[in-house]
């Protein structure tokens, strides 16, 4: 049974989200908003609309900003030192296929045509397992996360392996209390048929070859009101989660040869924003020797961009990718200075359509395929066209990776 947001005009749901600053301010006021919507459009009484825009708009508004700005943050979750400690085996969901594929999605939850769409799309492919990479448009509400992960008429799909979310700022923006306690109730991964369900805000998922880390860059990525000016928020890893990644995950091993893939919200490298270096100074520190270059996919920035090779602040090496176009508005503008663009390895600039007087991209997902030593990345659009598919290869005798370009888009932006 649709409800009244999946009837809207598809650039309707879209325009709600254009122009929309990363302020906790004006993404409360824009959930507020699309509520007051939903009351006038199940009334024709004007006086009752009138009434309901001062008690759902304006009042709503303040006390669910002050609940959040003020309130108390949800509390954090690590794993026991017992049972479920956050590490499972990568498995396919058909026993006699050896490779295992992932669905990675971020920015997805925008209850929007084109989320929707890439939803459909992610399940013809029937990936093992699904993962957003966080952020719940506007500010991670219950009702938000139902719209668009646990009630019947949700799009999303649940990978038959599993199902995981990461926690971007969005989620945040409400404390994170229907992230803790909504949507990761409804994640899971399946161990020998039973679903687990997901359990903290990272985790692993590991074969003989790859271990592939979700971090939760989240919780650390939204401030106090007033102080965040003075200090503002560096998205570091929490100390429980770099005690998992050091006693649990054993990340500091350096026999330990498989290539490390990372997911989070928040990027490493960025050549729009800010990006946040400290969570890739913390792996770095906890690497020591175990150093290598890896993989490292994000979102939060609206586009799909490809950097080179590279570091930030810290020394970590990182093929960097933001797959931040899973569902909001894709932007296609360029960095705004030269020094900004030279990080850039590709970058799809398609306009797919104009809104008013903006061009915006394609949506889509990365479709990761595991086999062996080779993982492959295959970026897709809500079309069902690849822009780009690429390689890499882990030596499993000195942590090496090679790369390759497989396929690309032939007017997908790319930079030598």
């Amino acid at each position: 049974m649709p409800t009244h947001s999946a009837a809207e005009k598809p650039e309707k749901k879209v325009e709600k989200y254009l122009d929309l600053g990363h302020s906790e301010v004006e993404n409360h006021a824009k959930a507020q908003q699309k509520v007051f919507e939903e009351h006038v459009s199940r009334t024709s009484s004007a006086s009752r609309i009138i009434s309901e825009f001062f008690s759902t708009n304006i009042f709503g508004f303040v006390y669910h900003y002050l609940r959040s700005r003020f309130g108390k943050r949800h509390p954090y979750h690590a794993y026991p030192s017992e049972g479920d400690r956050g590490i499972y085996q990568l498995t396919s969901s058909v026993p006699s296929r050896e490779t295992v594929t992932l669905a990675l999605l971020s920015d997805w939850g925008s209850d929007t045509t084109e989320s929707d769409a890439v939803a459909h799309l992610v399940a013809r492919y029937a990936p093992d397992y699904t993962i957003h990479l966080g952020d719940i448009y506007f500010v991670g509400t219950p009702h938000e996360v139902e719209e668009n992960f646990t009630a019947p008429y949700a799009s999303w799909y649940y990978g038959a392996s599993g199902s995981l979310a990461l926690c971007g700022n969005h989620e945040m923006y409400s404390n994170g209390a229907a992230y803790y306690q909504r949507l990761l109730p409804a994640m899971y991964v399946n161990v020998d048929g039973v679903k687990k369900s997901q359990r903290a805000a990272f985790f692993c998922l590991e074969n003989e070859h790859w271990r592939i880390i979700g971090l939760d860059t989240g919780y650390t990525s939204v401030g106090r009101p007033f102080l965040e000016v003075l200090s503002p928020p560096d998205c570091h890893l929490r100390d429980e989660q770099m005690a998992w990644l050091r006693d649990v995950v054993k990340l500091n091993d350096p026999n330990d040869k498989r290539g490390l893939v990372f997911l989070s919200h928040h990027p490493y490298i960025s050549a729009f924003r800010e990006d946040y270096f400290k969570p890739g100074e913390q792996l770095c520190e906890l690497l020591g020797e175990a150093a290598r270059p890896v993989v490292w996919i994000w979102g939060h920035d609206h586009r799909l961009v490809g950097y080179h090779l590279g570091q930030n602040r810290s020394e970590l090496q990182a093929y960097g990718r933001c797959i931040g176009h899973g569902g909001m508005p894709v932007e296609t503008k360029m960095p705004h200075n030269d020094k900004e663009a030279d990080k850039l390895a590709f970058y799809d600039r398609r306009v797919r359509t104009r809104i008013k007087r903006h061009e915006l991209g394609y949506n889509g997902f990365c479709h990761l395929q595991l086999e062996g030593a080779r993982l492959t990345a295959t970026y897709r659009d809500l079309e069902d066209t690849t822009v780009m598919e690429e390689c890499w290869k882990i030596n499993l005798e000195n942590a090496n990776l090679d790369w390759e370009i497989k396929e690309k888009h032939k007017d997908l932006t790319c930079f030598d």
